[in-house]
């Protein structure tokens, strides 16, 4: 039985690579700050717990981020991680399509990530996937709300399931590593505004939508597509299957697990 480690296993990716790697017959642990909530209690920010969470392990799947603070404090928990977890005899990481050509500071952290996790010298695989169907639900719920959505229109997406990543990343842990895995996509690229369409026809919300200029570097990387990988849409749920099915927010019950 294969013994894994997973960070950020109680998150909204996390919680579906533990149940896929449990089904495939793995031994698994989950780390969390908080007690009750994994199997074992510790702490990647201050290292504290993490040796004793990954000794014994055979793969390790680092799925924690920090999205609160853009990914601020991700590069100290990864180094934690990579100096405690060197018996491990695989390192996956969970990564973002596009991260190498788009100037966002939470994308600048992770590629500092992947980067640390090349220099270690560790056995390794880093999965770069789209954006989930699920990031994209938080911020629809969050505008509908609002009087006025104001959305940038032409930004392109390819969104995927957090469940098809989940699927991807359990097979991945039972292979050997790749170093850079094949970026994963979902079937479809889609603009902003097609994907606020097929939100508001399923929900009558947001009542008004309007364009939202997105001058700069930013921007135009989002409008050219470079967080897309259209040679690879691996992820089988479509955005419109994904809102037809009446999307919960993983990422509001992750804050108040939290």
């Amino acid at each position: 039985m294969t013994k894994t480690l997973v960070t950020g296993g109680t998150g909204a990716l996390g919680r579906l690579v533990v149940d896929r790697l449990r089904e495939a017959g793995h031994d698994v642990r989950v780390l969390s700050r908080r007690s009750g909530a994994g199997t074992h209690v510790g702490d990647l920010r201050t290292g504290t717990g993490v040796a004793e969470a990954a000794a014994g392990t055979d793969v390790i799947v680092h799925a924690a981020s920090d999205f609160r603070r853009m990914g601020g404090s991700d590069l100290a928990q990864t180094e934690n991680l990579l100096r405690q977890a060197r018996g491990a005899r695989h390192l996956l990481y969970v990564s973002i399509v596009g991260i190498d050509r788009i100037p966002f500071r939470y994308y600048r952290n992770k590629l500092a990530c992947e980067r640390a996790v090349i220099a270690a010298g560790m056995p390794h695989t880093i999965l770069r996937a789209t954006q989930f169907h699920e990031l994209i639900a938080a911020v629809l719920q969050t505008v509908e709300r609002w009087p006025v959505a104001p959305l940038p229109p032409d930004f392109r997406f390819q969104p995927v399931a957090a469940a098809d990543v989940a699927r991807r990343l359990a097979a991945l842990a039972e292979g050997e590593p790749l170093g850079r895995a094949p970026d994963f996509g979902g079937p479809e690229v889609l603009t902003s505004a097609q994907l606020a369409q097929v939100w508001q026809a399923a929900r009558q919300r947001p009542r008004r939508i309007v364009p939202l200029p997105a001058p700069g570097r930013i921007g135009s990387a989002f409008r050219a597509g470079l967080n897309t990988c259209p040679d690879h849409p691996d992820g089988t749920q479509t955005w419109s299957q994904f809102v037809a099915a009446g999307p919960a927010n993983p990422y509001a019950a992750e804050r108040k697990r939290r």
